[in-house]
This record gives C-alpha cells, structure tokens and sequence, in this order.
C-alpha cells in the first residue's frame, strides 16, 4: 500500500448534467478512499467537450456532492496547489505536452476529412476487418499541417500508439492483458485546439501527482491508450482500480434513458387520446412542445435520443408522471436523506466486511478496502433504498428532521417550504412512518395548497358521497353545521367531536372521517383527521367542505 502522505485521488466529472448515482459512487469510493488511508481527495472538472458542456452543471454537481457530505480537498471553489482544477483553464499544459509529442515524433498531424475518414471505414467494412486509422510512413510536417488548415481541411494531432502488447495491472480486476494491434492511433488534439479527453486526463494526473485512479469499469478500454501515453511523455503511471458499473434490477444500466423511455410512453398514450388538429389536441402539443424547449427535442425522444436530464424532469412534471430517479437530485428532490442514500450506495459493489448494512460514515471510512470492491456489477434494489431511508428516517433526531425536511421542501419547491418550524413538526409528527419526505407531501402537502386548487378525486366523490343515495353528501352537510360551532378548535378537540358524533348519531367512524377528508384533501388519505382539520384551521376546513359540496352536486 502506498503510503498516506503520497496518496491523491480525484472525481472528474463533466459538467454536462446532474450527478449520476453511479457517478456519486465513484466520487464517495474516492473519498472513503482517501479518508481511509490520509489522502487528499480533490475535484476536476473535466470541460473541454465545450458542445456538451450545460451552463450551471458544474454548480448543481458540486451542490449534489455538498448534499451528500462529499468535500474535496482541492477543487475549483476551494483552490489548492495543482490547480486550475478546470480543464478549460488549464491549455497550456496540453500544448506543451502535445508539442513534446510532436517533436519526439511520437505523435503526428492528421487532416483527413470526415468524408475520407468515413470511406476508410466503408472499405474496413466491405473487407470485414476493424476500422484502424492508416498512420502514414512519413510524418506530416508541421508546414503541411499549416497549409492544410489554411485550405480549411481539419487539422488534428494523432498520438502514434505502440504496436504492441500491453498489460495492466488493475487493483480490483488484477492483471489485464492488450493484444498489439488492438488500439488505434488517437486523436489527442481536435482540429479546434482543444485537447481530447483521453490526452487532457493523462496531463492532468501527472501534474496533479494524482497515485490512484478509481474510476467505473466502462473506462478500462481506455487505460492501455493512458498508460502508452504515460510512457511516451514520462509520466509515472498510477494505480488502477476500476469499479463494477450500477445496473437496474433488471440487469439494464441505469440511465437517463430510463427517464426518457418513462417520457415517450406518457407522450404516446396521452397523445394518442387527441387528435392533433383538435383545439384540444393542438392546444396540448403546443403546450408540450414548450415544456420540451422546443420541437427538435420532441423529435429526439422519438428516436431514442434521451436529452439532459433537467430537460426530462420538466416533461415530466408537465405529464404528470413519475420519473425513475437516476441522479443524485432525483433522490433528493423524492425525499431521501443524503447519509441513507451514502449508505446504500457505497454497498453496491463493496462489503465491510460483515453482515452490518447500515453504517455511520465512520464506519464506513475504517472498514474501507479496495481489496474489498467486487468485480461484477451491482443492482440498485430501489425497494431496499427504501428500507435504509425508513431506518434513518426512524433513527434520527427531531432537529435533524427539521433540517432536512427544510432542504427538501426547498429543492422540491413543494408548498410546505413556507411553513414555520413548529408547523413542520407537527406535520412529521403527524404522517408518523413515513419513508420519504415525498411521502410527506403526497399525505399532508394538499392541506397547504391554495384551496382553489384542490383536485377531487372522481373516484373518492363517487364512493365516499354519491353512494347509498348521497349518503356522504348527507352526512357533510350535517358535519359543517356542527363544526361552525365547535371550541376549542384543534387536533384533540376534532378527535373528541368525532367520537362524540359517532356515538350519537349510532354512525361508524369511518362514516364521518372519510366525507371530511374527501372534502378537505380531495382524496381518502391524509393524516389524522383531528390533525388534518386542525392544520387546516376552521375558516378553511368549513371553504373546502362547501367547495366539495358545490363539486359533488355539479
């Protein structure tokens, strides 16, 4: 093991979205990583892909990392003495490094053009042999290179791999062998100037001095082309560990394609009940069209093509449906704690060890190995997720509650970020066992809503009021009589009413509560009915039971 002093270990996401889960595990096994062993851990921002970068990704990814209580050593808020720690600021260390290349004559300039590269791979093709870029026998001078671009032909830097065996050593995977043969010459410069990922990371950990790379699976192919580079620029090459990839349940890879398949199917079916030359219909897809930000995006979701996830969540919203959480601010925005949602996910693909599953962070940090990270693939079991988030949830403090619900009510711009401390305690208190706080809102939040807005459920109309002859109906008249009067008005006071009002009138119970959540909540599920009034107040409670009224006879 290499020693704590020299140990740095970096996450280098792209600022091209959320923070996938999967990301968020890279990022958590670094810093168990480091924290473990006395490291330093810092952050990169890997942006020299400038059509991909998103404007305020790289904000959201370092807020989803705060939130989970991830923080970097060094990063490009924080500084540190290796940085830039954005790629976009650091060009002059690739231009360096790209012309040491050149001038030692193990990387060369190429300006074929996407036609002529394209009937190369056409002819690869047509003999039934792998596409391998044809390095020339003789370089193209620098002077060539000049005059190809002035006659506007792209002007790339290849690097010139070696035609050779190559074998990695991988802390988790051990041994991987590379035929020769096997890798093409890469493009380490694009004819924009910007240097390729590939190039940029293998600059950026050898000036960052970074001793470990711990990064998914899916980045394996890649280490041969790093290493070979390494060695052409003398860079020491540091230790591998490459992680199992996150799988759905199903086996499938968790994507943003889960979001978009959620996205199409809602599009199909509610826009297969509208005829598009409709008013209703063309009033629909218009409204659609700009959820979207535009047709094109439409056009791309019919194809298969899955846009950013910002993009998705507010198709989403505009559809009514509920997405699958892929992102770390999915699962925050659905009410998940971030020290349920670590643990859960430092487990897929790693054991401390025993049979223990809910671990403090400390815990976690002094069980830490990578000689404990599995090889194959890890399932996120979301039901199990679940089961954590209830375990933490049952456990923690009422402050703590407090703190979180607040950051949640937030993020999720739900209604119930207005309320005041003590009424948010009583709101947990009352929706007693719940395991998200979006479960929360979906009991309690409509008592917070505009009273105008208050959706009935049909369904809950129709059997709660309209049977047995408006029975209900009946029995929601008589109940806001009595209720206009009753003192003191609170949680208790409601209970006791109730009681008394089902002995007297030789009613059950349900007989009276389930009318009065339909009239106050629209629907059958809400908290207590003492708390549900009494949250709700008088004036308000008595509005939403006439408002009810007014809709079951319409």
């Amino acid at each position: 093991m290499t020693t704590s002093t020299q140990i740095r270990a970096r996450f280098a996401p792209s600022p091209t979205g959320y923070l996938h889960v999967g990301g968020a595990r890279t990022a958590l096994f670094n810093w168990l990583f480091c924290k473990r062993f006395g490291g330093t851990f810092i952050l990169r921002i890997e942006d020299t892909d400038i059509l991909r970068n998103i404007e305020g990704a790289e904000a959201k990814l370092i807020e989803d990392l705060r939130w989970l209580g991830i923080e970097y050593d060094e990063g490009p808020d924080v500084g540190g003495p290796a940085g830039p720690y954005r790629q976009s600021e650091r060009c002059d260390l690739y231009d360096a490094a790209a012309k040491k290349l050149l001038a030692e004559g193990k990387a060369y300039y190429a300006f074929d053009t996407p036609e002529e590269l394209d009937a190369l791979r056409r002819e690869a093709t047509a003999k039934k042999v792998g596409f391998r870029y044809p390095r020339p026998v003789h370089f193209p001078t620098e002077a060539e290179a000049a005059k190809a671009r002035a006659e506007g032909r792209p002007v790339v830097v290849r690097f010139a791999v070696p035609d050779e065996p190559i074998t990695i050593h991988d802390e988790i995977l051990g041994d991987v062998t590379f035929g020769a043969g096997e890798l093409e010459d890469l493009v380490i410069v694009k004819s924009n100037g910007w240097p390729t990922y590939h190039f940029a990371v293998v600059v950026d950990d050898a000036h960052m001095k970074i001793s470990h790379v711990l990064r998914a699976q899916e980045h394996l192919m890649n280490t041969p082309k790093h290493v070979f580079m390494q060695r052409a620029l003398g860079f020491p090459s540091p230790a591998f560990a490459h992680l199992p990839l996150v799988f759905n349940l199903d086996g499938s890879k968790m994507s943003k394609r889960d979001k978009a398949k959620s996205v199409q199917k809602a599009i199909t079916d509610r826009g297969g009940k509208l005829s598009p030359q409709s008013p209703d219909g063309a009033a629909w897809q218009a409204s659609l069209v700009s959820a979207a930000g535009g047709a094109e995006v439409i056009d791309r979701l019919k194809k298969g093509d899955a846009p950013d996830s910002a993009t998705l969540d507010r198709l989403g919203r505009f559809l009514g449906v509920q997405l699958p959480e892929i992102d770390v601010h999915d699962f925050r925005v659905s009410g998940y704690l971030p020290e349920a949602l670590v643990n859960f996910v430092a487990l897929i693909g790693w054991s401390p060890g025993n049979d223990r599953e809910i671990l403090t962070r400390a815990e976690m940090i002094e069980a830490f190995s990578i000689d404990r990270i599995n090889k194959t693939a890890g399932r996120f079991d979301r039901e199990k997720l679940l089961s954590f988030n209830t375990t933490y949830v049952a456990a923690a403090t009422p402050n703590r509650l407090l703190a979180a619900f607040r950051d949640w009510a937030a993020a999720s711009e739900s209604p119930m970020a207005r309320l005041d401390d003590a009424t948010v305690n009583r709101v947990l208190a009352a929706c007693k066992g719940f395991r998200t706080f979006a479960d929360v809102e979906s009991k309690a939040g409509v008592l917070f809503a505009d009273d105008a807005t208050v959706v009935y459920d049909v369904d809950a109309v129709k059997k709660v009021l309209a049977k047995n002859d408006g029975a209900g109906y009946a029995m929601l008249e008589r109940i806001r009589g009595e209720l206009e009067g009753l003192t003191p008005w609170c949680a208790e006071s409601v209970e006791a009413w109730v009681k008394s009002f089902c002995e007297k009138t030789g009613s059950k119970m349900g007989d009276v509560a389930q009318p009065l959540r339909v009239a106050v909540a629209g629907r059958t599920v809400s908290p207590s009915i003492g708390e549900t009034l009494d949250l709700l107040g008088r004036e308000r409670t008595l509005a939403r039971i006439m408002r009810c009224m007014q809709f079951a006879l319409g």
